[in-house]
């Protein structure tokens, strides 16, 4: 009797039940690590906003954190860029020592007040312990590849809390106006759901929730607010990472030896935030978000952001750039709303994933994260404002290993 058509193939079942282990083992894994990386972020930022003297030894602990890249962590140094890398062109298992330098690395660029992000904190370390599960079953290179990406979608997934954002981010960010799914779309999606469980069913950790409270009609009134705010959002994007790459470049010219790079910046940091009184432009800047939200915040809160997390980053302090990216937007969408005259908090979520959709340059990815955040009416404005941040935001990133 013929097999009907509409039945999958014993080979289509085993593929999918391996995937099912391999994913739920590292959604266990990536999970897990992203938990433990929020919680320790959490209490270092508290630790900084109740002992603000902590300050005053970021260029001591940036000098550490330094040095002990200089010693160990060559290998993993490319952060984000190394696991592009490595799933374009395999050629070595990830050492698994990035996982843990980049998590106790972050964290002590909190604690001491350095303007970066998260992400590429739990992307590296859903990448990195991906890899060993490569190692430890010894996968083939289309599976390894596929794992990997697997493992970003883990990360990025668990610490924002956008799952189905985070495996569209590991299928988008590897070229630039690509969506290449192949083989990965099933582990992608099974990692990055099972990992946000981890995370916050079984570890009860939880994320920020942020609200847009008014979506206006669609209109060729608001349709061409959203295309007037959209390419002020790609221009944004595309400053901060001309402006990453080139604090990173003249650094590098200038001080030779690395561990004296984020001692010296680490140094000038300190004196600006406390000399300028610009506690809320250190750290995650999670607060200035919500209250952009809200109410009208100062019209120079992205500029100045933008100028610490570009500096902290250039000079080698770790972490990432998409909350402080978050910030950016949300601040100047806040900025952008009376003089467009749009809803508030509508043009505040429109700019918190149009401007990381440009640096980035993940329109999909970013456009899935606004419906997931803000509700499935964000759709179409967010679809838009992304689509046109990320062509105004030219030719480079913030991951130059994106392909073209």
């Amino acid at each position: 009797m013929p097999r009907p058509i509409f039945l999958p193939k014993r080979e289509t079942w085993a593929h999918l039940w391996r995937w099912l282990a391999l994913s739920s083992l590292l959604a266990l894994l990536a999970g897990s690590a992203s938990a433990l990386f929020l919680v320790a972020l959490d209490w270092a930022t508290q630790s900084r906003e109740s002992h603000r003297w902590l300050l005053w030894g970021l260029p001591l602990a940036g000098f550490a954190v330094g040095w002990v890249y200089l010693k160990v962590g060559q290998s993993v140094e490319g952060g984000n860029n190394l696991l592009i890398d490595e799933i374009h062109d395999p050629r070595q298992v990830v050492p698994l020592r990035m996982a843990p330098l980049i998590l106790v690395s972050t964290v002590v660029s909190h604690l001491f007040g350095a303007s970066v992000g998260r992400e590429g904190t739990a992307v590296q370390m859903g990448g990195s312990l991906a890899d060993q599960l490569t190692h430890l079953f010894k996968l083939g290179p289309p599976d390894r590849r596929a794992l990997l990406m697997a493992g970003i979608a883990a990360g990025f997934a668990a610490v924002f809390g956008t799952p189905l954002a985070g495996a569209v981010f590991a299928l988008e960010v590897l070229w630039v106006g690509r969506l290449r799914y192949e083989a990965a779309w099933w582990p992608c999606l099974l990692a990055a759901f099972l990992a946000d469980q981890v995370c916050t069913t079984l570890w009860g950790v939880h994320h920020t929730v942020y609200r847009v409270e008014l979506i206006p009609h669609v209109s060729v009134l608001s349709l061409g607010a959203v295309v007037v705010a959209g390419v002020t959002f790609g221009l944004m994007a595309m400053a901060f990472a001309r402006s990453t790459h080139a604090w990173t470049a003249w650094v590098k010219a200038q001080v030779a030896y690395a561990p004296l790079r984020p001692l010296l910046g680490g140094a000038v940091f300190a004196l600006a935030i406390w000399g300028l009184d610009g506690w809320r432009y250190a750290g995650l800047g999670v607060p200035v978000i919500e209250q952009a939200f809200q109410q009208a915040v100062l019209p120079w809160d992205f500029a100045l952001k933008a100028l610490a997390t570009t500096f902290s980053l250039g000079v080698g302090f770790k972490g990432g750039e998409v909350t402080p990216l978050f910030y950016i937007g949300a601040t100047l969408g806040n900025a952008l709303a009376p003089v467009l005259q749009q809803p508030l908090s509508w043009m505040v979520g429109l700019g918190f994933v149009a401007v990381f959709a440009g640096a980035a340059r993940t329109p999909v990815a970013c456009t899935v994260m606004a419906m997931e955040l803000f509700g499935v009416d964000m759709g179409l404005s967010a679809a838009l404002a992304c689509l046109v941040s990320a062509w105004c935001a030219g030719s480079v990133g913030i991951y130059r290993a994106q392909r073209p």
